[in-house]
């Protein structure tokens, strides 16, 4: 970037004069053109240059997309502070506020006889007018992807349906059929709930099949949502009159009532439903609850492509870890302790063809496909798994499939199984672990659990390493804990995630021991939390968190995603940005008083460091000025002295004359009366005339005036002004003078800062000596401009000596030259005050580089994230009202005051008080030796933690 001391004065601007009168004319902008790069610099300076414009200077996120979003700022409010909650007290209070909106809407649209129709996710009108809402999320891509849903008419579920129900014989797993959304991870998790009994009724919570309103529950974020939709539903197939084709090969031949024929072929049960649908023809939970689950993400698109864990996790509340087959240590702990307990302490999906690689089946086995795992049992010496495919259809063909060798008409009984292709088959848990490489175990919380929580946003550096910003938070009973570090779910707002991927690590420390408690262990696929379950004794702990932040460039920022929809897109930009602010809105960062009185101190620091630089910047112009005024003074005077003593000579000279030529007068007086009285008839002549004492004086008056003119040192084009700017020449000079004749303080000699420094303040702040200004503006000293008076008239000489004399009495004063006085508050509050009113500066000129931009300066890394930590925790009854955790976010103060040498004892006592907790690298990071110190006994003691870390 240039500044203004780069740009030519000619180019910058203009002066002219005119009459006398100095006027600054329209500044011009100038264009500068940057050199091309030093091809000498070092390496190091190169990778130094390269890695300052790497990474933003202003780093921070979008946190509203919704211009002035109040609902934002009230749920930032709520979220503020981390309050431990029962873990069933979220959801009863979502389900409660559905159930009254479900009340609410039944008893309008009742009062006006009509069915409800859903304003924000009506799919009738979008499929009519072509807008394609419900189905297709915003665009983040330079290039549109293609859609592959085409649904091809709407109906009602009365419509559909002959008989509808919403459960026959309540939910299971059997009621499962997958529709053309790639949601199987989302249906294989609601085949693991219905093993567990009124799991699925939970989401399910208010209805009204009349009107055509249900409501559902869903956990979002540590925290239970509701969402309302009505009964429309898409179907496969067009409606009879809008058809072409299917028209064309239905009336192929002559039908009675060919429209009732078609619909009952095409648009009837539950087949005929284009995304997911139940076995049963009139069964309809199925496709409402997924409806609902697409709308709370915004639509049909959001949900395509998951993992079984996350949708556990949205239906349940529970925590989801992720566990991998060739990680299990102990297989015999993981088949007793945690299969099973299948359907009791926790739920299991698993996968295989975790790498993306898909290479069909194996043995029936789909690849990138979730299943369900249903039950398992220990029989007989044999260790068997139900497994469930959310296809309904497709299964196993190895060991214990349908109709294998190893099934008996006793095993049938054991295990209440029937053979068929309904995609429920049993696997032995040896072949399990050969076959999936992936499980997801999600725990369930009871109403024994209490969870505390609290969300912030931070920025996440390119470099990975443990984060200055972490959460810290106290445990008043020692007992089962289990800690998730999650960031939004950026599946509610599809569209609108940003450029970066984050990855989630934290580790655990306990105040005053070097050594961490635990780890987490990071997740490949699920990276929306990872979370440890172990017992935590009672104390201090804080928790270090590490994220991994990658950015994929293929994706568009957010501010460009929403420049390109605003105007296409409006309604689908609003319902997705809504749910953006309210999700960032947790992660607001509220100033605590502490930060705030540091921030109010800080900004009282850097006003008083602007006032002093400002006083030392007018100070520095005073004695500049002061010095050159003492100085022409002291000249000034050196001239009218010696003006003075050639005049005092001169007039003794004319003095001495006169006497002269009295004496002589006198002499040829005595000698006329001598010769008269001697010799009265003896006549005298004089050879010339004596000239008289007025023509003695004029001519002695004359040469005065002529010498007057001659010896006069100065006039007002010689003599130099102390305010005129000077050259470079005249300032070096000036500044060789002063080291010699006289030495101020301290000695400025910019002109620009000068100008700086005294613009908007009066003449008699700035130079408090008598001082006026010229037309043009510049300020003229009265005393160093004052010039000896020339004698024009024709008086006698002495006259104009005594006058003279008069004048230089007066101008030697040493009080004209005024004293350097002291900057007072009520200046600088003048200056600072104008300072702030100023009219901003005009845009810089446009630059002329001689080479391309930086793609790094064009886009830096800007990297930010909202994070989240919740603790779950066992408390008993006596427990329930009590505060077992509390927690919090320690963040570095921008605003912190740097400590002086004084305040060092202070310090080194604050330090003790804080929790001891190390930032230094992982243990198995091979980087960690060079940090360690001390001999090798030392260094050994060290990574144990036996003792303190220098």
């Amino acid at each position: 970037m240039s500044d203004a001391s780069s740009t030519p004065p000619s180019e910058s601007g203009r002066l002219s004069q005119d009459a006398g009168d100095r006027t600054v004319m329209a500044v011009v902008p100038g264009t500068t053109q940057i050199p091309k790069k030093n091809n000498k610099q070092t390496p190091q300076e190169a990778i130094d240059q390269f890695w300052n414009k790497f990474t933003t200077k202003a780093p921070g996120k979008a946190t509203t997309v919704i211009p002035h979003n109040e609902y934002a700022e009230k749920a930032a409010k709520r979220s503020a502070k981390a309050v431990g909650t029962n873990t069933q007290t979220s959801y009863e209070e979502a389900a409660a506020l559905c159930r009254a909106k479900v009340a609410k809407i039944v008893k309008e649209c009742r009062r006006v006889n009509q069915k409800y129709r859903d304003p924000h996710f009506d799919l009738e009108i979008d499929l009519k007018w072509g807008s394609r809402d419900t189905l297709e999320s915003l665009c983040n891509t330079k290039e549109k992807p293609d859609s592959s849903f085409k649904p091809k008419s709407v109906k009602r579920v009365v419509d559909i349906f002959d008989d509808p129900k919403f459960y026959i014989e309540g939910p299971t797993a059997n009621d499962v059929r997958q529709g053309r959304d790639g949601d199987c991870w989302l249906l294989a998790a609601l085949c693991t709930l219905s093993n567990k009994p009124s799991l699925i009724e939970k989401v399910c919570v208010a209805r009204d099949e009349q009107v055509g309103v249900y409501g559902f529950v869903f956990h979002r974020d540590g925290e239970w949502i509701s969402e309302i939709i009505d009964d429309k539903l898409f179907l496969t197939k067009p409606d009879f009159d809008e058809s072409f084709l299917e028209r064309i090969l239905w009336e192929d031949r002559e039908r009675i009532n060919s429209e009732e024929q078609y619909r009952k072929a095409y648009q009837s049960g539950s087949g005929a439903l284009y995304f997911a649908q139940c076995e049963h023809e009139n069964e309809t939970w199925l496709p409402l609850l997924e409806k609902a689950y697409a709308k709370a993400h915004g639509d049909y698109a959001s949900i395509d492509g998951g993992f079984t864990g996350e949708g556990i996790e949205d239906l349940t509340g529970g925590v989801t870890s992720e566990l991998y087959t060739t990680d299990i240590l102990d297989k015999e702990y993981f088949w007793k302790e945690e299969l099973m307990k299948v359907n009791a302490e926790f739920l299991f999906g698993c996968s295989t063809g975790m790498w993306g690689s898909y290479w069909g089946d194996r043995k029936g086995i789909y690849e990138l496909h979730a299943y369900s795992i249903m039950k398992a049992v220990d029989i007989d010496g044999q260790r068997l798994v139900l497994l469930k495919n959310p296809w309904g259809r497709g299964e196993w063909t190895g060991p214990w499939s349908d109709g294998s060798k190893e099934w008996t008409a006793e095993w049938l009984v054991k295990l209440n199984h029937r053979f068929g292709d309904d995609g429920n088959f049993w696997i032995s848990y040896d072949d399990l672990l050969r076959k999936y490489q992936a499980f997801d175990r999600t725990r369930l919380f009871g109403p024994e659990w209490k969870v505390t929580s609290l969300w912030t946003t931070l920025s996440v550096p390119w470099t990975l390493d443990y984060h200055d910003t972490y959460f810290a938070f106290s445990l008043a009973k020692t007992g089962p804990v289990v800690i998730v570090l999650s960031q939004l779910d950026e599946r509610y707002y599809l569209g609108l995630e940003g450029q970066y991927r984050f990855e989630l690590n934290f580790r655990l420390h306990k105040t005053g021991q070097e050594d961490y408690v635990v780890r987490s262990i990071s997740s490949i696929r699920l990276n929306r939390s990872v979370n440890v379950e172990l017992e935590l004794e009672e104390g201090e702990y804080t928790v270090l968190l590490k994220i991994d932040a990658t950015r994929n460039m293929y994706k568009l920022p957010i501010e460009d995603v929403v420049r390109n929809h605003a105007r296409d897109r409006r309604d689908k930009l609003v319902a997705v940005g809504m749910s953006y602010d309210l999700a960032h809105s947790k992660g607001k960062v509220v100033e605590s008083p502490e930060e705030k009185k540091a921030r109010k101190e800080a900004e009282q620091r850097k006003k008083d460091k602007e006032r002093e630089e400002l006083r030392k910047e007018l100070m520095e112009t005073r004695r500049r000025d002061h010095y050159y005024r003492v100085k022409d003074h002291k000249k000034d005077q050196k001239r009218k002295a010696k003006a003075k003593a050639k005049a005092q000579a001169k007039a003794k000279k004319a003095k001495k004359l006169k006497a002269k030529e009295a004496k002589k007068q006198e002499q040829a007086s005595s000698k006329e009366q001598s010769s008269e009285s001697g010799d009265k008839h003896v006549q005298v002549l004089s050879p010339s005339p004596t000239p008289a004492p007025e023509d003695s004086k004029e001519d002695l008056g004359s040469e005065s005036k002529t010498d007057s003119k001659v010896e006069t040192p100065s006039t007002e084009a010689e003599k130099p002004s102390a305010d005129l700017p000077l050259t470079a020449e005249e300032q070096s000079a000036k500044t060789l003078e002063a080291s010699q004749d006289f030495k101020p303080d301290e000695i400025s000699t910019s002109e620009s800062k000068t100008e700086h420094a005294t613009e908007g303040l009066p003449d008699s702040k700035i130079a408090p000596s008598s001082a006026v200004k010229d037309a043009g503006g510049e300020t003229i000293s009265s005393d160093s401009t004052k010039q000896p008076e020339v004698n024009t008239r024709n008086e006698p000489e002495e006259t104009q000596s005594k006058e003279t004399e008069d004048e230089e009495d007066s101008s030697s004063d040493e009080s004209d030259v005024s004293s350097l006085s002291e900057i007072s508050e009520r200046e600088l509050d003048f200056i600072l005050k104008q300072r702030a009113s100023d009219p901003p500066a005009p845009p810089p000129a446009p630059i002329e580089s001689l080479e391309e931009e930086d793609e790094f300066e064009k886009d830096p890394w800007n990297a930010v994230a909202t994070v989240g930590l919740r603790i779950y925790y066992k408390v008993s009854d006596e427990d329930r009202d009590k505060d077992i955790v509390k927690l919090r976010v320690v963040r570095p103060n921008p605003y912190a005051k740097d400590k002086k040498a004084e305040d060092e004892d202070e310090d080194e006592k604050e330090k003790e008080k804080e929790p001891k907790t190390s930032k230094s690298l992982d243990i198995d990071d091979s980087s960690k030796d060079a940090t360690l110190e001390g001999s090798e006994e030392q260094r050994k003691k060290s990574i144990m933690s036996l003792s303190p870390q220098a």
